[in-house]
Order: C-alpha cells, then structure tokens, then sequence
C-alpha cells in the first residue's frame, strides 16, 4: 500500500474517532532526537495551511514533564520513536491520561504501538535501500496533509499526493550530484572542530538534525544550529574566515532569509563556507506550490547519507562510534 493511502486511512479512523467528542481542535508532534526533529516539516505545513488546528512540536521529556493544558480529546498526538524510546512510550501514556487520540511511527515494535490507537511502520532515514516517501519525515508530512484535507479542505492535496511518488527517483538523482561535492566539502573540513549549521522556514528542521544527530552525535563535533534571520542578532558575529559554515538555501516564501545571510557570509567568510540549495538537489522539479513542504525529507536525506557520511570517511571516524548512548546511565 502506497504511505499516501495508509496515511489517510489512519487520519480518516483517527478523525472519526474524534468526530463524537468535538471533532479534532490540534494536533501534537512528539518525540526525541531525530524522531522529534523529523516533525519540523509536518509542524511548519500546518503553520502555514491550516487555519483551524493548532499545531505544535514537543521533545518527549518536556511533553512528560510540562504538557499543555490544551490536551484534551480534541487532540490528535503523533509520537515517533524507531525502537521505543522510553521517554516516548511515557508521552504516550500522557496523551491516553488526558483523553487525546494517538498515532504512532516505529520502525520495530515496541510498548509505543501497544499504547497508541493507530499506527504507522517506516523505514530508517539512514538505509540506502529505504524509499524516501517511507522516511519519518515524509510520513510526518503526510499525515499532516491528509488531516488538512479532511478537517478543512486542501486545494493543492491531489498534486502533493503525487509528489510523495516523486521523492525517491528526486533523492537518489540528489545523491549522485552531492556526492563529489560533498568529498570536497569533507576534504575542506576534515579538520574542523566546530561547524556552524544555518538554515530557516521549511529547511530549518533538516539543519536542527543535520547539527545533533550527525555531526554531534555521530561525529563528536560541535555543531549550533543557527536561523538565518537570528544569525543578525548576535551569531554573525563569530563568522571569519576561517569559520565553517555550512548554509542551507530553502525553496518557498523564506529563501530570502537565507540570501541574506549567504551574502554576509560570502563577504566575511571564507573558503570553509558551503551552500546547499533546495534548487540544485531537485526541489526546484516539484510543483511550487507544495515544493516547501518537501524541504524536510530531502534535504535530511542527503545531509545524512552524503554530507555526514563522506565526513566520517575523510576524518576516519566511524558514524557508529559513540561516547555516552547506549553506554552510560542517562535515565
């Protein structure tokens, strides 16, 4: 079955579920790590199309500890967790206390899926052999926009549903032009101790993941994540030449915050500086009207599975090594 039609059929049980009680008001994006990140793109369309449910994003431990009091049973949480992160699975049980209906998105099954009312199963971002419309990210998205079209009515749903069919054959043409690139890239910054991450709008999630999951977590580096318009008050400064900054260009109404910082860091940066645009990895071949809604998955894709990965081969440093997860006690 195609992710689009699951989708909406988890949305179509999810809504009638909620239909008795007052129909669905807002909706929830949990998570941690990249599973929280992955949202960034369902988050950021319900901002911008939908004039009737409120949408927010919560890490799993600040959901647990400090949940909005708004949760009630006019609201859909959507938590993401590959294996069951506990922290996750405790959200779940947050979310059934105060009545709301759930969605979960795993990889292998665990106490999440048995806690939620519907489920949704996808495949690992970092897999070459996963499709890219089957990504956490993508299904986040997904469920978003179906959820629009059935509240509220979503004038562009029939050419976004078509794009999901598109993201595969668009991600691996994107990886055969990025990766000579990226070689370069990781030639440059093999080095680098610290690398300065900056995006904004529909690609700000995939740079907030691109810093965390793979260059700190994966390769030990310290890496801010910065916004395009916030690096004016008060990051630009640091920027000299011999800073590594790794600028991503979004599609949509906000790539304007983007040329803006591009061209600062073009007059004060110097060769460690590197753009990744939205319109050279394929976005610019999908229909402008939904292209911003596809930033997310694509750019994470490639900033995962190329840009990281070519890192990790020229520092010699495995993207398997870690410190402290999975080794310390951090509960």
């Amino acid at each position: 079955m195609k992710i689009q039609e699951e989708a909406k059929q988890v949305v179509q049980k999810a809504v009638k579920k909620m239909k008795s009680g007052g129909g669905i008001k807002q909706v929830i994006w949990v998570g941690a790590g990249g599973s929280f990140g992955g949202f960034y793109g369902a988050n950021y369309f319900m901002h911008q199309e939908s004039k009737t449910i409120f949408s927010n994003m919560y890490t799993s431990g600040e959901f647990i500890y400090a949940p909005p009091k708004s949760i009630d049973q006019n609201t859909l949480v959507v938590l993401c967790s590959m294996r069951g992160t506990s922290e996750t699975i405790d959200s779940a049980k947050v979310a059934k206390n105060h009545n709301a209906t759930t969605i979960a998105l795993y990889v292998d099954e665990s106490e999440l899926v048995q806690i939620c009312d519907f489920k949704i199963k996808y495949e690992s971002l970092a897999l070459d052999e996963s499709r890219l419309e089957r990504v956490n990210g993508s299904i986040g998205i997904c469920i978003a926009m179906n959820l629009l079209e059935q509240v509220e009515g979503y004038k562009n749903f029939e050419i976004a549903m078509k794009t999901f069919d598109l993201l595969d054959p668009i991600y691996r043409k994107a990886v055969e032009y990025t990766t000579p690139l990226a070689k370069e890239w990781a030639e440059q910054n093999k080095d680098q101790k610290t690398i300065y991450v900056i995006g904004s709008g529909p690609a700000y999630g995939a740079a907030y993941v691109f810093s965390i999951c793979n260059l700190e977590e994966m390769l030990q580096l310290n890496s801010p994540t910065i916004h395009s318009y916030e690096y004016f008050n008060g990051p630009f400064e640091v920027t000299d030449k011999n800073k590594s900054i790794f600028q991503l260009l979004a599609t949509g109404k906000t790539r304007p915050e983007d040329e803006r910082a591009l061209k600062f860091e073009q007059r004060f940066g110097g060769k460690k500086l590197y753009v990744l645009d939205g319109k050279e990895i394929g976005l610019d071949d999908i229909e402008p009207a939904v292209s911003p809604y596809f930033n997310h998955p694509i750019f994470s894709s490639i900033l995962n599975n190329v840009y990281m990965r070519e890192l990790s081969y020229t520092t010699h440093e495995s993207y398997e090594t870690r410190r402290y997860m999975w080794k310390e006690d951090y509960k």
